[in-house]
């Protein structure tokens, strides 16, 4: 059976798009020969599609988008995934369902019956379990059909209560095809060969397993589809953030004549959890999930030009190298602002940044500005010390500006903060907080510095004098990032274990860390939660961002 996986990047509600999208892949694999040919997890739609399947209208632009691509199902088959409706009368409205097209025909419809509730995913939410299983006979095999969480659901303490994989197995199928939409994280390739391995070697069947790439808002999808043989040997691996549509063939005997890439003993037995914090971990996909999470925003949402305030600092700089790499550097303006208490060699540094970068850039002075404000209020702080209100004015001062100018010409303001400085609330609401995208908000300042080395690895683009000096928000004189927070070293490990691995201050105390500073770290991070509820969406990188992936309340009594 000559099998193609169609790794495609959807864009949300876009059925037309979409359609087109699909039949192209159907038309090409049908002119090579192929037997079947699998897309991802919802498809049609695209994923996650979330409250829009709350609409008749949708679902039924949906059930159109299935009749035209059943039209193009000539002798091959095709599995697509959509929302189906419930016609038990019993639960939701609405499966997560595949559709298993063939001439012309809906020769199958499968639910999914495990349904994520946790991190980013509200499957039950919307959708129903499956009432059954049905393996497929096609062409002289039984294909055994999976929705993305349906195998995830294998270890020492599953999940879920069972396996529609077991029940499968009573009717003897010869292949597991598994449609998904499996969200990227920098610990989620290894994560996903592991559990296709254990499915593998517990039913000891090959897999095929079709997952979606592209970016839909924060969450960013890798690809990455895999094809295992029945001794879980890896046979295929799609790239990492790209559209793919490659084949392989599989064998009666459970075998591939497409040669074993990563023998099973290699491959990982468990999922990735680190301990610790690693801020060089697979620092090139997250800089390339940056990429695409900048792109396919501004693509789908029909932007074409970014603005950025460029500061000299180490977090402006990696965003907007990043940002001209996604975008070209001629989409991408940088705007220096500097205040009474810049730094010359800051402005130079960014001035060279842009200069090595080949963005353009404006220089635009605020004192006058900051002198205005300063006088109008006089009356108001009648004398009163130097405070954070006199800083904060700045900031506010360089997002006015900003969004002045991205409204003049139509840009759209990236945001520079990082993961460290939202989880201590260090950022000014309305100022440096401003932007209608977040691109390091999910990266630790010790991986945003680990991201600079990435860059400059090939040539010098960002500064070396950024990476070097002492972290600065230039607010006041002489301030630096220290005076207000600890080493970030130190402030990031304590971050990860609180916020990515769930531990209580006791947990996080035990492993040797100051008691006043865990206490005073983890007061901080649930005092500033309002100003997070209030932020602009985060391009997700880590298994536990800030975001949809994370819901605690603003009004809440714990550590703070």
């Amino acid at each position: 059976m000559k099998i193609f996986l169609a790794q495609q990047n959807y864009h949300i509600g876009n059925f037309e798009q979409n359609t087109q999208k699909i039949i192209a892949a159907i038309e090409t694999a049908k002119t090579a020969g192929a037997d079947l040919i699998v897309f991802s997890e919802m498809s049609i739609c695209g994923y996650p599609a979330r409250d829009f399947v709350e609409f008749n209208d949708f679902i039924d632009k949906c059930y159109e988008a299935i009749h035209t691509i059943k039209m193009h199902t000539q002798n091959i088959g095709v599995l697509v995934g959509a929302p189906a409706r419930n016609k038990t009368g019993k639960g939701k409205e609405l499966f997560n369902a595949a559709y298993f097209l063939y001439n012309e025909t809906i020769l199958a419809e499968i639910h999914k019956t495990l349904l994520p509730t946790y991190d980013v995913f509200d499957e039950y939410r919307y959708f129903e379990p499956a009432f059954q299983w049905q393996a497929i006979p096609f062409k002289g095999r039984r294909i055994a059909v999976t929705i993305c969480e349906d195998i995830w659901n294998l270890g020492d303490n599953p999940l879920y209560r069972n396996c529609p994989m077991d029940i499968l197995m009573q009717q003897n199928p010869d292949v597991m095809v598994n449609l998904s939409a499996s969200p990227f994280d920098y610990t989620h390739v290894e994560d996903r060969k592991a559990v296709i391995k254990a499915n593998v070697l517990k039913y000891k069947l090959p897999m095929i397993y079709c997952n979606a790439v592209g970016s839909q808002t924060e969450i960013v999808f890798d690809g990455s589809s895999l094809v295992f043989d029945k001794d879980a040997n890896l046979c295929k691996q799609l790239p990492m953030f790209a559209e793919s549509l490659e084949a392989v063939h599989l064998n009666e005997n459970g075998y591939f004549d497409e040669p074993v890439i990563e023998a099973a003993a290699y491959v990982p037995d468990k999922e990735l959890n680190p301990d610790i914090l690693q801020p060089q971990l697979n620092i090139e996909q997250i800089y390339n999930a940056l990429i695409v999470g900048i792109r396919d925003y501004f693509s789908k949402m029909g932007f074409s030009k970014a603005i950025i305030g460029s500061s000299g600092g180490i977090d402006s700089a990696v965003t907007l190298a990043i940002a001209c790499e996604a975008l070209g550097a001629e989409n991408v303006k940088a705007v220096l602002m500097p205040s009474p208490y810049s730094t010359e060699h800051s402005v130079n540094d960014a001035v060279q940044l842009s200069k090595n970068l080949g963005n353009p850039y404006d220089i635009i002075h605020i004192s006058d500005i900051y002198e205005t404000f300063l006088k109008t209020l006089q009356p108001q702080f009648n004398g009163m010390p130097f405070s954070l209100a006199e800083e904060n004015l700045q900031s506010r001062i360089r997002g006015n500006l900003l969004m002045a100018i991205s409204n003049k010409f139509g840009y759209i303001l990236l945001n520079t903060s990082n993961k460290s400085e939202l989880a201590t609330g260090y950022g000014t609401l309305y100022g440096d907080m401003a932007g209608g995208l977040s691109v390091l908000g999910d990266c630790y300042k010790q991986q945003v510095y680990a991201l600079a080395r990435y860059i400059n690895q090939q040539r010098t683009i960002i500064p070396e004098n950024i990476i070097s000096k002492a972290p600065s928000a230039e607010l006041r004189p002489n301030q630096k990032d220290s005076d207000s927070l600890p080493d970030y070293a130190i402030l990031d490990a304590i971050l990860y274990q609180y916020i990515e691995q769930r531990k209580g201050p006791a947990e996080i105390k035990a492993m040797g860390y100051d008691t006043t500073l865990v206490d005073c770290t983890l007061k901080l991070v649930n005092m500033n939660e309002y100003k997070r509820n209030q932020f602009c969406p985060i391009i997700r990188v880590s298994p536990k961002a800030f975001g949809v992936g994370r819901r605690v309340p603003i009004v809440g009594k714990y550590l703070s």
